[in-house]
């Protein structure tokens, strides 16, 4: 990292005095690299794929899939990317493979549709910069069910026990997901965005600041509707990211270490303070969201569309907060939030009674990982990050 002098201060996040003041200078010039820098090694990809078209898909799928050592001759942007998924940190061990992600299935499907949508999701999506991105990409409305359907097949197939193993579907996906935000970065670049307002597009704080979106927005909105976890649960949960960071090209110094929804709050504020105001592109993503997971609920719990967009919006506010709700115009929803209360508290009194019962407790967790395997095993349509068997969605101009 070098000096904040060499990264210019984007214009439209909080003043670099502002976060010097509040978080100190180190922190600062962190956060000063962070806004302007992309991921230069899968971004050097997406160039060798403008510039010499599917040679360099196939080599990076067929090395996502086998490994670097399968390859004769590598495009060295491929090789470089490679070599860094495969060189794993020494935090990784079988244990965490095989079973740091078994807490995340021990709440139903239904739960992870609304934490990652109405959580997750709708927090992603206040961040002006991922906004702009989105909306340049021409689809900013109608591609929301179809990304919110695949952010749920790539979060679940990357935690299934086992899948982040080289060449396994978590692994490859992850990466895949990886490669798709290098593309955005370029098609951004070339439809306008200004990175002297918003720094690069989809930048390393954009980037860890999802993450905690996808662990500590996603499991806290877990635990306000009931499902809570241990402490040992959740630093099992946030370990297994750590790794899943490193897949995504996310920069250790941001994530590694974090253990607990404590110290993910301390590094995430310091990410929203530099994250800047919502834009209106942010709250017509949040109503698309919630309208398109009402939709889903109706399919995953039998619960109606008209009952079940109320319940999120009063969701959605006990998730992020009357403020932030009311930046992204998001109504009350007075008598569904009344009646949201005694179901929570119902479904968390069936939750502990459950975890008195270990042998019982496992047979809940073993069938929602079953159903889990099911759902992902399903033939369905390529994903925006699986193109036609390929790990690659270009977006690019040239025909290649």
């Amino acid at each position: 990292m070098t000096s904040h002098d060499d990264h210019p201060w984007p214009t439209g996040r909080a003043g670099r005095d502002v976060i010097v003041a509040q978080f100190g200078q180190g922190r600062a010039d962190l956060m000063g690299w962070a806004l302007t820098t992309g991921d230069p090694l899968a971004d050097a990809v997406v160039e060798e794929i403008h510039a010499h078209g599917r040679t360099v898909r196939v080599a990076l799928y067929k090395g996502l899939a086998s490994g670097l050592a399968s390859l004769t001759d590598p495009p060295p942007a491929v090789a470089a990317l490679l070599a860094q998924c495969e060189s794993v940190p020494g935090y990784v061990d079988d244990a965490l493979l095989d079973s740091g992600s078994l807490p995340f299935f021990s709440a139903p499907a239904p739960a992870h549709a609304i934490s990652l949508s109405a959580g997750a999701l709708v927090r992603v999506y206040e961040s002006p910069s991922i906004a702009k991105v989105l909306a340049l990409s021409g689809r900013l409305l109608e591609g929301v069910p179809r990304r919110l359907q695949e952010t749920g097949k790539w979060v679940v197939t990357a935690m299934l026990p086992g899948s982040l193993r080289r060449g396994e579907p978590g692994y490859v996906a992850t990466v895949q997901v990886r490669m798709l935000h290098a593309h955005m970065r370029r098609l951004a670049l070339t439809r306008g965005y200004d990175p002297e307002v918003y720094g690069a597009p989809v930048n390393q704080a954009d980037l860890a600041r999802t993450w905690m979106d996808f662990t500590l927005t996603s499991y806290r909105a877990e635990e306000t509707m009931g499902w809570a976890r241990t402490t040992a649960e959740t630093a099992s949960l946030y370990r297994y990211w750590w790794y899943i960071a490193h897949l995504m090209g996310i920069d250790a110094s941001l994530v590694e270490g974090i253990t607990s929804h404590q110290a993910a709050e301390r590094v995430d504020e310091l990410l929203q303070a530099v994250t800047g105001p919502a834009v209106p592109e942010s709250s017509q993503l949040a109503f698309a969201t919630l309208e398109a997971i009402a939709g889903d609920l109706h399919r995953l719990a039998r619960i109606p569309t008209r009952v079940g967009l109320p319940v999120l919006f009063a969701l959605t506010r006990r998730f992020h907060g009357r403020q932030a709700a009311d930046e992204l115009g998001l109504p009350r929803a007075a008598a569904a939030d009344t009646a949201l209360g005694p179901v929570i508290r119902r479904i968390g009194r069936r939750r502990r009674r459950l975890r008195r019962d270990p042998a019982a407790w496992q047979r809940r967790q073993e069938q929602a990982l079953s159903s889990a395997r099911e759902a992902m095993a399903q033939p369905d349509d390529p994903t925006a990050y699986q193109h036609d068997g390929q790990p690659l969605v270009a977006a690019p101009t040239d025909g290649k």
